[in-house]
């Protein structure tokens, strides 16, 4: 009952104000709706980055040569170190590694009757597809023994496909490879750009073909490690490291001449970097549900002023502090409550509305939304008890007396 009294009341009061109350709320809505709009941007920002690092591999270790630094510390180029053996090495040697592929690239000039583009021609074992996370849309992979006897086969990226062939159906079609004719056995399932690179716009080609035939190399650009477990990555990184040591006579002291990217630690940085990113931008969007606070504040402040003779009347006939207190701390929750739900609908509604119109995704997630409510709460209660308590310790005297 108490509780009913105090919602008809704060209710006529919003409404015999419509304007005034509708400004303090729309502080609110809008402080809210940035708050739910800006996390479900960088929620958003952090499944893209994280969808990347995942579409390249899951529990990979990426080992490459080591840089050359000149005598002035300036790197002149990368070492020539890595072979097949050692790939084969790793595989058979470092336990928790579950598959290894060598790899060789370069630039290379596809040609099809009259159409011709360029792109990255990757040398790849049988295992880098799967292993790199590259689904076969049309067609197939390469086998091992097309990959033994050297045969000219080449799979394409989706873009490489359509700059070079078009509409055409590639499987199956012989094209020209700087110069050299190959046979398409497949094209793969579009990934889309990553940003930094583009896995549509690529050709692989058995590695051997590639070494002998196409770049004329005996070294290796990377071997890519799959491990068993993500738990493996630093042991077998540590592992790899040691076996490089042995085999390519590492002296004691001197530097390793191989570098290895563990996957594990890019998760880990690109989480800290988007976890930065979204304190940056809740802490902005929230100044904005500050100043909607402010905003109540002010109101409250106002329609004390406006009420102090309706407050000393409430005393008069026996209403304690506390009763005028939670009258006006009421009001301010309920202005905060309902530009609360208003803005979360306005965020919400913004998030799904700039997914829809852009490519960027938006994540909306359920505990920010319960995060931005509480906030919203919390900020009606700082800001609407000063008025409140200002209100309760009025002498009713001077209530009454005011004009």
């Amino acid at each position: 009952m108490y509780f009913a009294v105090l919602l008809k009341v704060a209710v006529y009061s919003l409404i015999a104000n419509k304007l005034r109350s509708f400004l303090a709320v729309l502080g609110v809505i809008i402080g809210v709706g940035a708050v739910i709009a800006m996390l479900a941007i960088a929620a958003g920002a952090q499944s893209q980055v994280m969808g990347s690092i995942q579409a390249m591999g899951t529990n990979l270790l990426t080992v490459r040569p080591e840089q050359r630094g000149g005598s002035s510390g300036v790197r002149t180029g990368t070492e020539q170190n890595l072979t097949v053996d050692d790939a084969k090495a790793i595989l058979s040697e470092v336990p928790g590694v579950e598959q290894v592929a060598p790899v060789v690239s370069g630039r290379g000039q596809l040609k099809y009757f009259e159409n011709n583009t360029n792109c990255s021609v990757m040398g790849v074992a049988v295992t880098y597809l799967p292993l790199r996370n590259f689904e076969i849309e049309k067609g197939r992979l390469f086998t091992n023994g097309e990959e033994e006897r050297m045969a000219r086969v080449i799979i394409l990226g989706p873009q490489t496909a359509e700059d070079l062939m078009g509409t055409e159906e590639p499987v199956g079609a012989t094209i020209k490879l700087n110069g050299v004719n190959f046979e398409v056995i497949g094209v793969t399932k579009a990934k889309g750009d990553q940003g930094w690179f583009n896995p549509d716009d690529n050709a692989f080609v058995p590695y051997t073909v590639a070494m002998k035939q196409l770049f004329g190399q005996d070294y290796l650009r990377e071997i890519s490690v799959k491990c068993k477990t993500q738990e493996d990555l630093n042991t077998v990184q540590d592992a790899i490291f040691e076996l490089m040591r042995k085999r390519h006579k590492t002296q004691p002291g001197s530097p390793d001449d191989i570098e290895i990217r563990n996957q594990a630690d890019m998760i880990s940085t690109a989480n800290e970097v988007t976890g930065t990113f979204t304190i940056l931008l809740g802490a902005v969007a929230s100044i904005s549900l500050l100043v909607g606070g402010i905003g109540i504040m002010n109101i409250m402040l106002v329609t004390v002023t406006e009420r102090t003779r309706e407050i000393g009347i409430r005393k008069a006939i026996g209403a304690k502090d506390r009763d005028i207190l939670r009258q006006f701390l009421f009001e301010a929750i309920l202005m905060s409550a309902i530009g609360g739900v208003l803005g979360v609908a306005a965020g919400v509604g913004t998030a799904k509305l700039l997914s829809s119109m852009t490519n960027f995704t938006t994540v909306i997630e359920g505990h920010n939304i319960i995060m931005a409510m509480l906030f919203s709460a919390a900020v009606g209660i700082f800001f609407g008890y000063y008025p409140a308590r200002r209100a309760a310790k009025l002498n009713p005297i001077d209530a009454l007396r005011y004009e």
